[in-house]
């Protein structure tokens, strides 16, 4: 059995059981320690196989990835918020993407955005397609020992292959033919086919990604695995030694020089050197991931002087134009926006809240990707670029800083309440403004290949302060302050947040409305009734344990008053 065989067994093992496991913990939702769970043991078996078969993937970079890994894995185990848990996820997915750069020959750590993307199209695509060639090429089944328990392990594993489609179809005609024999069948086995599929399906779907993802990783270059095809070509059996100058045994019938030239002849190749023109030949050249840049391109596609100075130019007299509108109202705050002639709130604030996000979103990619096109002989241009894009960035901090407060009035004490989809923008961009400092700390100072990692870790450092922050609490908590303050509050909106919004919620119950306690108390009361039904260990989080805490303290409480009205299906939080 050769490495790359063992290697594709071992992968498959812990394949299979990554499946299993899946399966037993996935299925119960919504998802708590049991994705934290399954998340630890993904990491524990990749873990193993690249100790056991490519310790050198193991840097201080992959260690660091792995960590991160766990810790938002560990946060379904924390917080109930969806929003929170579907960043998680992508979060888990991205650095599992960036895991498989060692695959294309790039260290994590000097990779740049593109390469960052082509690692998460590649890792997706081998995680599909990877395991035909594990199965159909990698393991090579012919050579596996077959004696004693192996030789009838496969005959077994065989047998069932083959009988386990005819008794599905034999028995499903007959559970279709006879309602006794299906009624036996299914007190027999107490479970319905629904049920086996699922779990056949949900078991097999996480094995084959599984497997494939890790096929990816750890099977990408034969000669590294297999000492067979990487050793040089086998040495013949050694022969007798001929005569050396301090061999004892010189034959008599032949001179000294003719002894020299037999012991070592003039026209033979000594195989240890390397031939004169092997030198000149040129090494087969193989694509290099670390090299991909602009030089690669038609000149008519990549970026002079000229350009440059055009392209920002323009782009940095739009950005003064509309800075130069905001800054009144940057200074004039409230009093300016009201005494505006015609010009509401809503208007201002509303309207333009969204739009200027997505101009800050837009400004990195394409400074990333315009100074990526500069041809790297154009030295002035790289000068042009780095003045323009700085003040670019400038120009973009004060158009950030009119969004922010474009939010603040929006959702203060004269605005309408915070929402999710006022808050998670906001922390996108305040991860924007950090990575606008490290794209001027390194790009702008010729240190690009150092971007793509300072901004990830950036983002993992914000999304953990968000789980920090809470945002579901902040929201509850934001918007019953400003019902202290008399404003309108929206209970139903706030009602529907997730278990961390309830420890504020059944704190304020006195103070709300009558209305507002109704619907409230409808919410609480509704969640109350589902705690059995959300009761299994395998879903279980410290936000959500707290939450059912607090309402079966609650008790009567919560309970629907008999005089409240019929909820109204409403929201003005919009």
């Amino acid at each position: 059995m050769n490495i790359r065989t063992k290697i594709g067994l071992e992968v498959i093992q812990v394949a299979l059981i990554l499946g299993l496991l899946g399966n037993v913990l996935l299925r119960v939702g919504p998802w708590g320690i049991n994705a934290t769970l399954f998340n630890l043991a993904f990491v524990a078996g990749m873990y193993m196989l690249l100790r056991r078969h490519a310790p050198d993937f193991l840097t201080r970079q992959t260690m660091s990835l792995f960590g991160a890994l766990i810790f938002f894995a560990s946060m379904f185990a924390w917080r109930d918020s969806i929003e929170l848990k579907t960043i998680d996820t992508f979060a888990i997915i991205s650095i599992l993407a960036i895991l498989f750069l060692p695959r294309m020959g790039l260290a994590a750590r000097v990779a740049g955005i593109f390469q960052y993307g082509v690692a998460f199209l590649l890792s997706a695509f081998g995680s599909f397609f990877s395991p035909f060639l594990l199965l159909f090429n990698d393991i090579e089944w012919g050579n596996l020992p077959k004696n004693g328990f192996t030789r009838h392990l496969f005959s077994v594993l065989r047998g069932i292959a083959i009988v386990t489609p005819i008794l599905l179809i034999f028995g499903a005609l007959f559970v279709a033919a006879d309602a006794v024999y299906a009624g036996w069948v299914q007190r027999v086995f107490n479970v319905e086919p629904d049920v086996i599929v699922s779990h056949i399906i949900l078991t097999s779907v996480l094995a084959w990604l599984s497997a494939g993802f890790l096929r990816s990783v750890l099977i990408y270059d034969v000669d590294v695995f297999d000492p067979a095809k990487s050793s040089p070509i086998p040495q013949a059996e050694p022969t007798a030694t001929p005569p050396t100058e301090t061999s004892p045994h010189i034959p008599n019938n032949i001179s000294l020089l003719e002894h020299i030239n037999i012991s070592d002849p003039p026209h033979q190749a000594d195989p240890t050197e390397v031939p004169a023109d092997s030198a000149k030949q040129p090494e087969p050249k193989f694509w290099d991931w670390a090299k991909f840049d602009s030089s690669l391109l038609p000149v008519g596609f990549t970026l002079g002087t000229v350009e440059v100075s055009i392209v920002l130019g323009l782009v940095n007299l739009l950005f003064l134009s509309f800075v130069v509108v905001q800054i009144p109202y940057l200074f004039g705050g409230m009093d300016l926006v009201q005494s505006t002639p015609d010009f509401k709130l809503a208007e201002y604030a509303r309207s333009g809240f969204g739009e200027l996000v997505a101009v800050a979103a837009l400004v990195l990619p394409i400074l990333l990707f315009g100074q990526w096109l500069i041809r790297k002989d154009a030295k002035p241009a790289q000068l042009i670029f780095k003045v323009l894009a700085g003040i670019q960035i400038v120009l973009l901090f004060v158009i950030m800083a009119s969004a922010v407060q474009r939010l603040v009035l929006l959702t203060g004490s004269l605005g309408y309440g915070m929402t999710t989809v006022r808050l998670y923008p906001l922390i996108f961009m305040s991860w924007l403004a950090i990575v606008f400092i490290w794209f001027s700390a390194t790009v702008l100072r010729g240190y690009r290949q150092y971007f793509a990692w300072g901004a990830l870790w950036s983002a993992f450092f914000v999304i953990g302060a968000a789980h920090v922050l809470n945002p579901d609490e902040f929201i509850a908590r934001t918007n019953i302050a400003l019902m202290r303050q008399g404003r309108e509050f929206d209970a139903r909106y706030n009602a529907d947040l997730r278990g961390d919004a309830t420890p504020i919620l059944i704190e304020a119950l006195p103070e709300m409305t009558f209305e507002d306690q109704c619907t409230v108390k409808r919410k609480l009361t509704e969640q109350l009734a589902k705690i059995g039904e959300e009761s299994d260990l395998r879903s279980w989080s410290l936000s959500r344990s707290r939450h059912h805490r607090l309402l079966a303290q609650a008790g009567q409480s919560i309970a629907v008053n008999a005089d409240c009205p019929k909820p109204v299906y409403f929201s003005h939080m919009d």
